[in-house]
């Protein structure tokens, strides 16, 4: 098998359909643009009918990224620190790691190497999914079927940022952090809320019901599966702007300003919502900065808290039994209310 660098580089070698050329769903390319600029936004979760690009859009935004600097043998993508010597640096694409809904936990978070067990008799671990994801993006397929006991794995691994293994007589832990991304359609099933919390943001994904944006999204993907690589070099410049203003916004969003008064608006909104916990409160106000940051502007105002409130809210409201609406529109409402321009 090869090393975890190396298998990111083939993947990567292969064409991957660009990020502008992608037709319409624009809360979930904005969601994932902005889980880009800052990762403590804590993922995105998208809800909706099947055959809508979800996965493409996932894998367009990491190829959308640099290269990052990993230590060249290590299996976790580490960072190169101060001390590393520089012919142990080399580069390689932003991961993006499938976790499939049937795969084993030993694949998930790693196990006894047996061949060198068997071979050698020596006792090595060989890096699960997990390993593989550190500094990049975990997707999972219809998440709302993942299994309890995964589930309860990745919570405890996205609250601590780290992957401890005690199996086998080994013992060891491993930094995981990754964006996480999960897509589903809620009419197969619930996630549970626990797992649901945890993503920063959540948007609507759905089949588009405009004719000419249908007759576009057949005709550019018709495009890219017959010439792959001419149909890069038409959006070879859209990709090169769409790349520098997402490093710009990284750059920036350390001097963006959080004024006190967005800081009550946000705590104002939850608290009309009925939001449990103070992530809500957390993300939102992460994911304006980070739109903030993504504009070039040097303050984050009640503008970008109004959009950003849908995404980061409306999957972290209570049942209400006496209110029919859906979550949505509740968000939407308590905005007008609260938040009036």
């Amino acid at each position: 098998m090869l090393p975890a660098p190396q298998q990111a580089h083939a993947a990567a070698s292969r064409p991957v359909f660009p990020f502008t050329a992608i037709v319409g769903q624009e809360e979930l390319r904005l969601a994932l643009l902005l889980c880009a600029v800052d990762p403590m936004i804590g993922g995105v979760l998208a809800l909706g009918d099947r055959g809508t690009g979800k996965s493409t859009a996932v894998r367009a935004l990491a190829q959308l990224l640099p290269e990052m600097p990993v230590i060249l043998g290590d299996p976790y993508n580490s960072e190169p620190g101060p001390d590393t010597p520089p012919e142990r640096i080399g580069r390689m694409r932003v991961p993006v790691v499938d976790l499939p809904l049937g795969a084993s936990e030993d694949r998930v978070v790693g196990a006894l190497d047996l061949e060198r067990a068997l071979t050698r008799g020596e006792k090595a671990f060989e890096p699960g999914l997990l390993a593989r994801a550190h500094r990049g993006f975990l997707y999972i397929d219809e998440v709302n079927l993942l299994e309890d006991h995964l589930v309860d794995l990745l919570l405890d691994v996205a609250a601590s940022g780290e992957n401890l293994v005690e199996r086998e007589g080994i013992s060891l832990r491993h930094p995981a952090r990754f964006v996480l991304v999960g897509s589903g359609n809620p009419e197969e099933g619930e996630l549970r809320p626990q797992l649901l919390d945890r993503f920063g943001l959540a948007v609507e994904v759905r089949t588009p019901t405009d004719l000419a944006a249908r007759i576009e999204v057949v005709k550019r993907r018709d495009a890219f599966e017959r010439d792959p690589y001419a149909f890069l070099r038409r959006y070879r410049r859209a990709e090169e702007r769409q790349r520098a203003a997402l490093l710009r916004a990284r750059a920036w969003l350390p001097r963006v300003v959080v004024p006190d008064q967005v800081l009550e608006d946000a705590s104002r909104l939850c608290l009309a919502l009925g939001t449990d916990g103070l992530r809500g409160e957390l993300t939102l106000v992460r994911a304006a900065r980070a739109l903030a940051a993504l504009e070039g502007q040097r303050r984050v105002g009640r503008e970008q808290l109004r959009r950003m409130a849908l995404p980061a809210l409306r999957h972290r409201l209570r049942r209400n039994p006496l209110d029919d609406a859906s979550s949505s529109s509740r968000v939407e409402r308590a905005v007008a209310e609260t938040l009036p321009l």
